[in-house]
């Protein structure tokens, strides 16, 4: 198989890409997404597993727009 430039610089800015994005992960979670070997199959596990799916974003958004309608200041703490 002959590998021409143009492949070797794909392969590289994939090597680049999955890296940045496995050292913006938490600890925690780097072991777990490791194991993707390209920038493209590591993007989308990231997005289904931590972003989730439609039904779980909008009951995240609708606790968020609850805790907000919840808050209040207490005492003398001013809201500026």
């Amino acid at each position: 198989i002959t590998v021409t430039t143009e492949d070797m610089q794909k392969r590289k800015n994939d090597v680049k890409a999955r890296t940045t994005l496995l050292l913006s992960l938490p600890n925690e979670h780097q072991l777990r997404f490791s194991k993707y070997k390209t920038a493209q199959e590591l993007w989308a596990v990231i997005l289904k597993t931590i972003g989730g799916n439609k039904a779980t974003k909008k009951t995240k958004k609708n606790l968020l727009k609850q805790q907000y309608g919840n808050f209040k200041a207490e005492g003398t703490e001013t809201l500026k």
